[in-house]
């Protein structure tokens, strides 16, 4: 019986390190896909487009709301961000389990659409070391950092929507934990309802 692929999706602060940890799980194992974001953003320096995200103007991005081509979308420090279906739901059918990282509001919308969404928030181990690693990775003004610090309140509030909330002091624990969690997913008695009734026709035949 073939595997079906969990959709996770893993949010955070911004300075929370959640990209960073990300890629270090695809980098350590095969089984996931990291879902590539759309956005209006531009790009940071060694950015590429298709690598970290595919970039886009306000008018492309518009239309692929249009088209429903996205599974969420949502408007974030005056930048539009979303999620390409297609890829997505081809990575899940061949079995992988893929992640998305985006933010709070998007979490809720893909929770709504595919209710057996794994949702995972990750976090530093307290305010101070967040504001410290924004302003440590030199890539914004104050302003900019000063509107991710007043948008962490409102995300802050959201948290207890979310199944795990995972602390990013160590990157390598972290790494594990997640990685931990999701093998734990696929293991769940909803997630294997298919091979359980397999499981029992083929108990009767003992009787």
């Amino acid at each position: 019986m073939e595997k079906k692929g969990i959709l996770v999706v893993v949010s955070g602060f911004s300075g929370s390190g959640k990209g960073t940890v990300m890629k270090e799980l695809i980098s350590r194992y095969d089984n996931y896909a990291l879902s590539i974001s759309a956005t209006t953003r531009s790009p940071r320096e060694g950015e590429e487009h298709g690598r970290e995200y595919f970039f886009k103007t306000r008018e492309e991005f518009e239309k692929m709301i249009a088209e429903d081509a996205l599974i969420e979308y949502a408007c974030y420090v005056n930048n539009y961000y979303g999620t390409p279906r297609d890829y997505v739901e081809e990575q899940l059918g061949l079995g992988r389990d893929v992640i998305l990282e985006i933010e709070i509001q998007g979490a809720l919308q893909i929770k709504k659409r595919y209710p057996d969404t794994l949702l995972l928030f990750i976090s530093p181990p307290d305010a101070q070391t967040l504001k410290n690693r924004l302003v440590g990775r030199g890539t914004e003004s104050m302003d900019v950092i000063e509107s991710r610090l007043s948008r962490a309140v409102e995300e802050a509030e959201g948290i207890e929507n979310y199944d795990y909330f995972i602390i990013n002091d160590d990157l390598n624990a972290c790494v594990e934990e997640v990685n931990e969690l999701i093998r734990g997913e696929h293991r769940r008695v909803s997630r294997s309802l298919e091979l359980i009734n397999e499981i029992r026709a083929d108990l009767k035949k003992f009787q």
